[in-house]
């Protein structure tokens, strides 16, 4: 306890430094705020960073291109195939690999499912930290619908290592449309109830509105991006402004809010799961519609880049040569410098590459908009109530792999 001097005759007041975390389970993840408080009111808080720092950059300066993707996977763990063919994406920019559009719609497909994935989750433990438990038990079934997509394409669920340089490991089964189609079917109605339980809550509404505030200038200033910033009301999306996969064959809103609070947060994630479900179906149709040869492929022909099938490695002489130069990292990467971003589910997520013509990229950095976000912490919380310190890292979605990667 530390005791505030007043001038003589003041009754004397007290302050009180409490550690929210690391471990604390409201946190949501390893994150320690040191927070002095008046009573239940925040006077000052200062985040500490790195608890699960694993130096991600500097270990994929000693892998291959194709290896670094176990490393992507653990980042924003909430939607790691984001992560992945983002990478994915950043060397093929360097490599000059122009990726057929059946890989583009498809990765649309993977990459919107993996946003609504992030929303659903950001959104209902939102609810769960005003005290609706509810909405969070009901759309986890949905999350867990996206899993077994996955599982159906690359065989994993939370770290998926989906995709590969140029593609994918393989073509999406029978099996994984008729799982697609469900979600598609059933996830709109699932929204709705979700929506219809919250927006219009008045003990929800109160709990966020007005609370986590920030200006579109000072978010600009911090350099948010994605939801966060496009609550603020700036309408910035990666997807639009330069855009990549071939988003540019869709048409899409771009929802935005206007006060940068955390019922806006909400708000706007809740309109991007209905956008990234559009893109879905109409992705998936442009998919459906392809004919012939079109319709079977998954990946570009760059065989210098992408592991042959393991059929044609046990019986073709060229198949083999390609793998093990592949695998024992042989093949030179061209000299270069790049930077590439995507939008992530949590604002724009950049891959900054260096290749000085070896076989592991010179230097790597990744972009997390989580890293980003959690310096404004201490500025979103002071002046507001411990419990709405809460409620305001869970309506940033502030990931812990992502932001101390």
């Amino acid at each position: 306890m530390e005791h505030i001097k007043l001038p003589p005759g003041s009754i004397e007041k007290q302050t009180t430094t409490l550690n929210l975390g690391p471990t604390h389970p409201a946190t949501h993840g390893v994150f320690q705020n040191i927070v002095e408080l008046d009573g239940e009111r925040i006077v000052s808080a200062v985040q500490t960073v790195g608890y699960i720092h694993r130096a991600f950059e500097k270990i994929a300066e000693r892998r291959p291109l194709y290896q670094i993707t176990p490393l992507t996977d653990r980042m924003n763990y909430c939607s790691s195939p984001l992560n992945n063919i983002g990478w994915h994406i950043t060397c093929e920019r360097l490599l000059k690999i122009k990726t057929p559009k059946r890989v583009d719609y498809l990765r649309i497909i993977i990459m919107e499912l993996a946003r609504i994935s992030d929303h659903l989750i950001c959104n209902s433990i939102v609810g769960v930290d005003s005290g609706a438990y509810t909405g969070f038990l009901y759309v986890m079934q949905y999350r867990e619908l996206i899993y077994e997509i996955y599982e159906e394409i690359c065989g994993s669920r939370l770290t998926t290592n989906i995709g590969r340089i140029g593609g994918f490991e393989r073509n999406f089964t029978t099996s994984a449309f008729e799982k697609l189609e469900k979600f598609i079917k059933e996830w709109p109605i699932v929204l709705a109830e979700f929506e219809n339980l919250f927006t219009r809550n008045r003990i929800f509404m109160e709990r966020t509105i007005g609370v986590g505030p920030i200006s579109a200038e000072r978010a600009l200033n911090y350099g948010f991006t994605g939801p966060n910033l496009r609550a603020a009301g700036v309408d910035y999306d990666v997807r639009v402004h330069t855009p990549y996969s071939s988003y540019e064959d869709f048409d899409f809103t771009i929802p935005v809010g206007k006060t940068g609070d955390c019922y806006d947060r909400f708000l706007v994630r809740n309109g991007e799961m209905q956008q990234s479900l559009k893109l879905i179906k109409d992705a998936y149709a442009k998919v459906q519609a392809m004919k012939g040869a079109e319709a079977d492929i998954y990946h570009a022909d760059v065989p210098e880049y992408y592991l042959p099938d393991k059929k044609d490695v046990y019986t073709k002489m060229e198949a083999l040569i390609f793998h093990f130069k592949i695998v024992m990292g042989e093949t030179d990467i061209p000299v270069g410098e790049i930077y590439s971003p995507i939008e992530g589910a949590n604002g724009e997520l950049g891959f900054y590459l260096i290749s000085d013509g070896g076989r592991t990229p010179y230097r790597l950095h990744f972009r997390r908009p989580c890293f980003i976000y959690y310096q404004a912490y201490s500025e979103l919380t002071k002046g507001g109530m411990l419990s709405d310190a809460i409620i305001t890292m869970s309506s940033l979605n502030l990931i812990a792999g992502e932001l101390d990667a």
